[in-house]
This record gives C-alpha cells, structure tokens and sequence, in this order.
C-alpha cells in the first residue's frame, strides 16, 4: 500500500486495529489513518451536516462548507437519548436523518466519530448527573443497573448495525464512550467512580458490543480532557487491547497565549504516549465559543498542532443562538470575523477537507 498526501509518499507499514476481527473497511480505515501521521489533519465538525448558525436541515449545506468550499474530512455525531427510545439526540437531531448523513457522508469518502452522552443508569437523569458515587459501580456485571445498561448498549448495537451502504457492507465508526473521562462533570469522569471502574466499564462496553453484539466495524476512542502528565493521562486507560485512537478535548477559555502554550506542549505528551502505545493520536473535541479573534486559526490554532502527529481534530457543534444571552458556534459561519482566516487555515497543505480525503480511499 502507498500513501500519497501532496509531495508526501511513504511505504505504509501495516497497523492492526484492537478489533482483531475487524472488517477490511475499518482495518483499512485504521491502517491508513495511522500512516496520516506527520502527513495531514484532517479537520472535522460536530453535527456539522444538519444544522449551523441561523440554518437548520438544509440539504447539502454545512458551515465549513459555507465558509472554506469543501465539506469537513470528519463528522462527529452523537447518541445521547437513544438508551430512553428517543427519536432525536439530546441536541435535537433525529436518528433517521443521522442515519442518512453519516451514508451520505461516508459514501464521499468522510470519516465518521460517534460521542455518547448517555443518562446515568442508576439515577436516570442525564450525563451531567455525577452524584450519587456508585454509578459506575451500577452498572458493571454484578451491579444493580448492569442489566439496565446492557439494555441500552443492545440499541447502541442496533444504531450501529444500521450504517450500511447500498451492498450492506458495514460503515467504520470511530465510537468514543465515557468522553472526558477525567472530568468531574459527566457521572464516568473525575473522582465519581475509581481508576479500576472506569476502566472495567470501558473493557466490559467494548467486549459486549465487540464479542456479544458482534460489531466489528467500530473503533475505539479514548480521551481526556486536559491532562498534564503521561501518569494523569493513562490513570484510567483500560489496556491496549480495548482501545484504537487516543485523544484529549480542550477548549480556549481563556487568554490566548496561555491557551496556546497548554495546547502545544499537550500535544507533545499526546504524541508521545500515542507513539508509544502504538496507537492514532487525535484530538477529539476542541474549540473557542463564538471566535473573536479574526486571525485565531491561522496565528494561534494551527501554529500549536502542525509541529505535532494529529490525524484529526474535531470542532464541536454550531448550535447558533440558543438564546439571548446564549449563542454558540466553534467554525466560523459566512460573515464571522474568522471567516477569511478559516479559510487561509483550510487551504494549507497540511489541513485536510473532505476531497482531499476522498483522494486517499481511506477504506480501500
């Protein structure tokens, strides 16, 4: 296999995913994403086709597209309320047509990532519910809730056999549960459970998806949120064998050279781990809410990731104004001051969009 990103061309060595039954499509997929590796970042966006600022469910419309002339190389989606038979996620958007942007997108060559928001089994409210400490324990073979949360990873299953093309081959998923798993906020995260649960919950997800469900199209996430040490970061890692890409989420809150100096040397850790584990380095969430620097993307963002070994970097959702008081997008829409800069950013030989991935049959 050789693979060929502008002047770049290099002998692949072929990488396995953990999945050792894996389909040829995500072995390719997973093969051909480590080989990006110092090559090309592609960039992607949360719920990126259904809806952005001002506009929602217009077909074959998309912000980045709006803005930079191509669509994203990556789409990240999301399942949050699918456990409670819901007909849309907790963002809004319908299943079915979550279904269909992730064909339509897959069969242009895209890469899709699937978060999972989902309730806390043992008190039924939502991701965000931490308290009481217990929940992870809950929902382990053995606890309480383990029955409740098998149930809720058959849909999962469900969901995911669904993605299937025209020929009914199945279409890779990069799934990342128990996101920012070392937060406080989310009821997996910080200290709401132990090192030792987290790490049972992550192993005994995948094993019931990968060898009870029989789902060999997915591949598996982990990330943080910010993290400052190898220790810190693979404190609840659950093994090399349960997990494919490794990333970290990381917004700018905050003044931008500190912002940028914490992204840069994160990255660096990152890449060092991810080398070393022999696993895809990514980053799975980032952002800065509403972009009011005009030259962000140029001067302070891609200054921080091109020295480093990202495959991707996911921005999150334009949910646009959701009040008064309460708008947010994380690309810039036709008109933001980041706009133009955006565009210069997308346009470097190093970022990736979508026909530019295509070019690389990721899956072939």
């Amino acid at each position: 296999m050789l693979v060929v990103i502008g002047l770049y061309a290099a002998k692949a060595q072929k990488v396995l995913p953990s999945d050792k039954l894996a389909t040829k499509e995500t072995i390719h997929l997973y093969n051909n994403l480590f080989q990006l590796q110092h090559k090309g970042i592609m960039i992607g966006h949360q719920d990126d086709l259904a809806y952005g600022v001002n506009w929602k469910y217009e077909t074959g419309r998309s912000d980045i597209k709006d803005v930079a002339g191509d669509y994203p190389a990556i789409y990240g989606w999301e399942l949050g309320g699918l456990e409670n038979n819901a007909s849309a996620n907790l963002d809004g958007v319908p299943f079915d047509k979550m279904q269909q942007f992730i064909k339509d997108a897959y069969g242009r060559g895209a890469v899709i990532t699937i978060s999972w928001h989902l309730n806390n089994p043992l008190t039924g409210k939502s991701a965000w519910d931490p308290a009481p400490k217990g929940s992870v324990a809950a929902a382990l073979p053995g606890g309480s809730k383990n029955d409740l949360y098998k149930s809720w990873l058959d849909k999962v299953a469900i969901f995911m056999q669904s993605l299937t093309t025209a020929k009914g081959n199945y279409i890779p998923v990069i799934f990342r549960p128990f996101h920012e798993l070392n937060g406080n906020w989310f009821w997996w995260g910080g200290n709401n459970c132990t090192p030792e649960e987290l790490k049972q919950l992550y192993q005994f997800t995948v094993h019931y998806l990968r060898d009870i469900k029989g789902l060999h199209h997915l591949l598996y996430a982990y990330n943080t949120d910010r993290f400052n040490s190898k220790a810190a970061y693979l404190e609840k890692y659950p093994g090399n064998e349960w997990v494919d890409i490794m990333g970290f989420d990381i917004y700018q809150r905050g003044p931008t050279a500190a912002f940028a100096q914490e992204l840069d040397t994160t990255l660096g850790l990152l890449d060092a781990i991810a080398a070393e584990n022999n696993k895809i380095p990514a980053l799975t969430e980032f952002g800065y809410n509403q972009l009011p620097d005009s030259t962000w993307w140029t001067d302070v963002f891609y200054k921080a990731i091109a020295p480093h070994n990202l495959v991707y970097a996911l921005a999150w959702r334009n949910a646009g104004i959701k009040s008064k008081d309460d708008i947010e997008f994380y690309v810039p829409y036709t008109g933001q001051q980041s706009a133009a800069d955006f565009k210069k950013f997308c346009d470097t030989k190093l970022i990736l969009l979508e026909k530019e991935v295509k070019k690389l049959n990721l899956y072939k």
